[in-house]
């Protein structure tokens, strides 16, 4: 026969009165912040914490350590625009249909970066941000969930409100200077006060800042005592101001972080750091890359350090060995914030260990500069290109074409990609083709 214990009941109810309280407490926590930091133009080398022996980052180093770093991180496409939309997409060029910068126009007379408020031409430009706009995008999703987001910095798609979601922009869309950016271009480099405002305006509603500077992207024109610090004997005059616009970067981003500190937010913020494309400073001409740099498949091109930071909640760990993308961005958010993200995005989330481990290789795509033709984007396809484990296949598009190689690199052996095994390896290369084929065999 059970008896009634005054004590057991009253141990249960304050347990149970715990438990509620507990999980009300948690209901009631706000979301996190988010801060995504693109850098623009960006060596994957190029960092203290990447062993550069010249380049020093203290602040990125600091991010470093405390962040899931991947140092294998890669951008799908070695273009700032169609990087861009990737980032916000979650969608490789091919799919969101942003394949270059610029529409190539049917007047070869003109320059398309100077035409876009023609009203002969704006029907291509048009349909390049209309084909973004069609996609959803991690923005929109998180202003519908009652996030205020600010956009800053690098921006091609027209206004960000209208085409992106966001609540609050710098960069207005409009003019002849709203090609990539026109008002938003001062971030960084003029200061930080639009977002240090926007955060402070935001009044304790959760907030995502896309903090793009066009840093360390040419015009190389550092503040002079930067500049000075990386002026030495036998450093070609361009190299060293590309160096100094690093470390100018770098001191913008020290400058964020501390604010954040400041304002008691560091704890409740996830931070994502990424670049659009890599760089390699040619050491004869200013504000120009080098071979093999940005608009290429190589390492150069493609490549970039990709940190998620969130203190107190994602511990910091440096990976050294699989690979990432940008286009796990939002698949990652999505699982920190524990909110779906849509059906069929091709990332994964980048703090599921086992995802990562799992993962047998990663691809991009390289276009030119201009879309040859916006009806069909993917026609000007250069070239494809699949990294598994340590190998790397970059294939040319037209294979029948007379310059056409297939190029194979050892990655682990061979960073700089200076030695083609293709010849000596045509099983592999064999092997890989038949990846890239089943993920996307081109237009």
């Amino acid at each position: 026969m059970k008896t009634h214990d005054p004590f057991i009941s009253s141990l249960v109810a304050t347990l149970v009165a715990l438990f509620l309280w507990s999980s009300t407490s948690r209901a009631a926590d706000p979301p996190p912040n988010v801060l995504l930091i693109i850098s623009d133009d960006h060596g994957w080398s190029d960092y203290g914490f990447m062993g550069h022996a010249e380049i020093s980052t203290p602040a990125l180093d600091r991010l470093a350590r405390e962040s899931l770093t991947f140092e294998r991180g890669y951008s799908p496409v070695p273009l700032c625009r169609p990087a861009l939309a990737s980032i916000v997409t979650g969608l490789y060029p091919h799919q969101h249909g942003v394949t270059g910068n610029d529409p190539e126009l049917p007047d070869k007379t003109v320059n398309p970066q100077t035409q876009r408020t023609n009203p002969r031409f704006q029907p291509y430009y048009e349909k390049l941000t209309a084909r973004f706009a069609s996609h959803p995008n991690f923005i929109r999703d998180l202003t519908s969930r009652g996030y205020v987001a600010l956009q800053t910095g690098k921006w091609w798609e027209g206004d960000p409100i209208k085409t992106a979601g966001f609540t609050h922009a710098m960069t207005q869309g409009v003019g002849k200077g709203g090609r990539h950016g026109d008002a938003g271009l001062a971030i960084g480099r003029e200061g930080l006060d639009p977002i240090y405002n926007f955060i402070r305006d935001a009044r304790g509603k959760p907030f995502v800042v896309w903090y793009a500077p066009m840093l360390p992207h040419a015009p190389h024109n550092p503040p002079a005592a930067l500049l000075e610090r990386f002026q030495k004997p036998g450093v070609p005059p361009p190299v060293a101001a590309y160096r100094a616009c690093v470390a100018w970067f770098d001191q913008t981003c020290g400058e964020l972080l501390d604010f954040l500190e400041r304002e008691n937010l560091r704890t409740n913020t996830i931070i994502f750091y990424t670049t659009d494309n890599g760089w390699i400073q040619d050491p004869k001409n200013p504000n120009r890359p080098a071979p093999r740099s940005k608009l290429t498949p190589y390492e150069g091109g493609v490549r970039t350090p990709i940190m998620i930071s969130w203190l107190g909640q994602l511990k910091p760990r440096r990976d050294r060995d699989h690979l990432a993308s940008n286009v796990d961005l939002w698949p990652t958010l999505a699982a920190l914030l524990k909110i779906p993200a849509p059906q069929g995005l091709p990332g994964i989330n980048l703090t599921d260990l086992r995802a990562v481990q799992r993962r047998q290789q990663i691809f991009g795509e390289h276009y030119p500069h201009n879309v040859l033709d916006v009806d069909s984007p993917t026609r000007g396809l250069e070239h494809r290109f699949v990294i598994s484990d340590r190998w790397k296949l970059i294939l040319p598009a037209n294979a029948a074409a007379a310059s056409a190689q297939a190029e194979l690199f050892d990655l682990k052996k061979d960073p700089w990609e200076l030695h083609n095994l293709a010849a000596k390896e045509a099983r592999r290369v064999q092997k890989l083709t038949r990846v890239l084929d089943q993920w996307w065999q081109g237009p």
